[in-house]
C-alpha cells in the first residue's frame, strides 16, 4: 500500500476543504440541532463531509468512509481501509467563535491507524502523521513525548465532569481536577488532542466520543509515544463510541490507577 500517497491526497482534500470553511465565515449558516439543543450541525458540516466522500471514491473506490454528518458508509467490521472522518470538530466554537475547531481524519487499515491529520483551519496548522514515519505541525517535527506527573499536567477535562450530572458520579475526577496544576477545556477533541501531542497540555479525558473524532488524533499522538485508551485503559473500538484517556507516558498509568480505577466508564 502506498501511505505517502495517500497521504498526499488527504492532505491536499484538508487544505481545500479549509479553504471552503474559511470562505463561509461572511455567509449565513444553517444551523440544525442533533440529539440535543446542543449538539450542533450546519450546512457546512454536511457539505465539507460530502466534498471529502466525492473526493475519495474518485480516487479510491474501493475504501470506506465512516463519518460524522452520516453520508459515509454502513459496515459491521473495520476490514479493508476505512476513512474516519470528522468535517468540522467544535461545531458550536465553529458557529459562535469562528475558531477553535478543526477538521480531523483518520485512515485505517483492518482497524490499525495508518494515517492521522487534524487541520486547525483557522490558525493554518496541520498535524499529521503516517504511522512509524513521525508526527509533524506543518512541516516541523514534533518530539516525543516525555514522561509527566499529575502535579506538574494541565489536563484538559469538560467541566462538566465535575459537577453534577447524569452521566457519572462527578465526584470521581474533583480529586484528579484539584492534584493537577491547572485544568482547560477547548470544545474541540481533535485540538486537544494534537495539544497533548505537542506539549501544550499533558492529558485530555472524555466521556464519551466517536471515532470520528478521535480516529485521526489518535495516530499523531501515539506515533509521539503518547497513549490513547477509554477511561479503563482499554484499547479503543474504532466502530463504537466511548470514553476516551489520551496522555503522556507516565502519565497516562497514574491517571488511571490513582484516578480512575474506581470509575464505573
Amino acid at each position: 500500500m502506498n501511505w505517502e500517497k495517500i497521504d498526499a491526497h488527504a492532505k491536499q482534500w484538508v487544505k481545500e476543504a479549509g479553504e471552503i470553511i474559511r470562505l463561509s465565515f461572511d455567509k449565513t449558516l444553517n444551523i440544525q440541532t442533533k440529539s440535543n439543543p446542543n449538539d450542533l450541525v450546519t450546512n457546512i458540516d454536511k457539505e465539507i463531509e460530502q466534498f471529502f466522500i466525492r473526493k475519495i471514491k474518485e480516487v479510491y473506490s474501493d475504501h470506506k468512509i465512516m463519518g460524522e454528518e452520516g453520508f459515509g458508509d454502513e459496515f459491521k467490521n473495520p476490514d479493508g481501509i476505512v476513512w474516519l472522518i470528522d468535517p468540522i470538530d467544535g461545531t458550536m466554537n465553529f458557529i459562535h467563535q469562528q475558531r477553535n475547531f478543526a477538521i480531523s481524519l483518520g485512515i485505517y487499515e483492518n482497524g490499525i491507524g495508518r494515517i492521522g491529520l487534524v487541520y486547525d483551519v483557522v490558525h493554518d496548522e496541520l498535524y499529521h502523521a503516517i504511522r512509524g514515519k513521525g508526527a509533524y505541525m506543518n512541516d516541523k517535527l514534533l518530539p516525543p513525548l516525555k514522561e509527566a506527573g499529575v502535579k506538574e499536567a494541565i489536563i484538559a477535562l469538560n467541566a462538566t465532569w465535575v459537577m453534577e450530572n447524569n452521566r457519572i458520579d462527578h465526584n470521581l475526577l474533583i480529586p484528579l481536577a484539584r492534584d493537577a496544576r491547572g485544568t482547560r477545556s477547548y470544545g474541540t477533541a481533535a485540538l486537544e488532542m494534537v495539544f497533548v501531542a505537542t506539549g501544550r497540555i499533558d492529558a485530555y479525558l472524555s466521556m464519551r466520543l466517536a471515532p470520528w473524532d478521535f480516529g485521526g488524533g489518535t495516530v499523531i499522538v501515539e506515533e509521539l509515544g503518547g497513549i490513547v485508551t477509554n477511561l479503563r485503559g482499554e484499547k479503543l473500538n474504532y466502530l463504537s463510541k466511548d470514553s476516551l484517556l489520551v496522555a503522556k507516558p507516565g502519565l497516562h498509568q497514574t491517571i488511571i490507577r490513582d484516578y480512575l480505577k474506581d470509575g464505573k466508564w
